[in-house]
């Protein structure tokens, strides 16, 4: 509904408790975070308007007085600032960050780190554009609420413009308002503008984008164009919830989870789909913080990795009911890989709740750059091939500080043999002696002859 603002915000001498409000300085909408939608309707006196005037005019004075520093820099230098000297050759630096829309960081990695996985990138951009508004309303900015429903938005249509937007090099920073307002529209537990678990959006944006792929827009289902363009052939997909789409086809892997019974010995096997797996860090790695650190061993990728697959005792609370005993009973718990994905990502566990809050493990993990071998971890290792097991990697999300609702998120990832540092609408060229000294929450590798496919491409 449309709630006027003067139900929002009270005056001291009519309330004492107000309701918190936000502008969004990119896009001038409001938001109320106690009603959970937008302020749409003005007040009597025009306060909305006004706040939006001032903001344009601050926002106009800014844009002046940087366009003149531009001026003056590239009068100053022979060089463009946007070229970098690589190798002994100069080249140009094409990244886009991406603004910060309001502790919108954990976004932004995840955006950035999709955009340097070329095969499910290149699929996105290469989709035929969606005209979503026509007549009165096109070209016009639209203030969006919750009670407008979820026909006239496409999260698949404005995740392609914003990666389109990204490496054309045509600016320095893009605002990804439009799809950050789509996702709010879908996606209820991201309205507003605290900060959020960039894993948890990275799992919200993958499942929605499969389900819209489904689907389709506009009556074209998009499953059909995965088949024409993507190069991807029927062995290689992987269903989850329905037909296969690009992020299946991409991310999609099958585990087997393997279950014996302590009393009887009857096992019990299923197989279940991912899109990422979920490592713990072993708990005697927890309290080593740095990787220079030297007391013990080095927490690796692989000691996460032989954690997640190893042979588990169920404890009292996940009893299995053994259908041989019909009651049940102490168990085992094993898990192979029955299909890796062309693209692994890994997701480490950093968060972790206690009684009365939520604590991050703060162990730094070593992780190779290149050459990740996955063929010990697969159910049936001699029936694959000697490179299709051996992955390299492709981005690092990283956060930064102590807790989940708190800290700061950014991304590490390798473009054209170049590994650059995103930090939302700063993008830096870095090196693989900072990767790899990153505290990884988020790794995504690719499969080498997934990556030699789409080098093709």
């Amino acid at each position: 509904a449309q709630i006027p603002l003067t139900n929002h915000k009270k005056t001291e001498k009519q309330e004492k408790v107000q309701h918190t409000v936000c502008m969004d300085c990119s896009s001038y909408s409001t938001y109320c975070y106690r009603c959970d939608d937008f302020v749409v309707n003005d007040t009597k006196l025009g306060l909305v308007q006004k706040v939006r005037e001032h903001l344009q005019n601050l926002e106009n004075s800014a844009f002046t007085a940087d366009r003149h520093r531009k001026r003056k820099l590239l009068e100053n230098s022979s060089l463009n600032s946007k070229l970098l000297k690589v190798n002994g050759s100069t080249n140009a630096l094409c990244a886009t960050g991406l603004r910060n829309l309001g502790n919108t960081c954990f976004m932004n990695a995840i955006l950035q780190s999709l955009s340097n996985i070329q095969q499910f990138c290149c699929y996105f951009k290469e989709l035929p554009a969606v005209e979503l508004r026509n007549g009165k309303t096109a070209g016009r900015r639209t203030y969006h609420t919750r009670s407008q429903g979820d026909n006239n938005v496409s999260l698949v249509e404005e995740f392609r413009k914003t990666l389109c937007a990204l490496w054309q090099g045509s600016q320095t920073a893009f605002s990804p308002e439009s799809l950050f307002y789509v996702v709010w529209k879908i996606m209820p537990n991201f309205r507003g503008y605290q900060q959020q678990d960039a894993h948890e959006f990275m799992r919200y944006l993958l499942d929605h984008l499969h389900l819209e792929l489904q689907g389709g827009f506009n009556g074209v289902s998009r499953s059909v164009i995965l088949q024409e363009n993507s190069g991807l052939s029927a062995s290689n997909k992987c269903c989850i919830n329905g037909a296969s789409t690009i992020v299946t086809a991409i991310f999609g892997g099958i585990l087997q989870n393997e279950v014996n019974c302590l009393i009887c010995g009857t096992e019990s096997r299923k197989f279940d789909p991912f899109l990422d797996l979920s490592l713990d860090i072993p708990s005697q790695f927890r309290n080593k913080r740095t990787k220079n650190q030297e007391n013990g061993p080095m927490c690796t990728l692989r000691d996460c990795l032989r954690s997640f697959t190893d042979l588990e005792e169920l404890d009292e609370t996940e009893l299995y009911m053994c259908h041989k005993c019909k009651k049940k009973q102490k168990s085992t718990k094993k898990f192979w890989i029955q299909k890796l994905p062309k693209v692994l990502c890994l997701h480490l566990k950093r968060f972790h709740w206690t009684e009365y809050l939520r604590n991050k493990v703060d162990t730094y993990v070593e992780f190779p750059l290149r050459d990740l071998d996955m063929k010990c971890y697969l159910l049936e290792p001699e029936n694959s091939g000697p490179e299709s097991c051996r992955y390299d990697l492709a981005a690092v999300v990283v956060h930064h500080g102590s807790g989940v609702g708190s800290g700061h998120y950014t991304a590490y990832a390798t473009h054209e043999g170049r590994w650059f540092h995103f930090n939302d609408s700063t993008v830096t060229l870095t090196d693989e002696e900072t990767v790899v000294k990153a505290k990884a929450y988020i790794l995504f590798y690719v499969d080498r002859q997934a990556k030699s496919g789409s080098d093709k491409l």
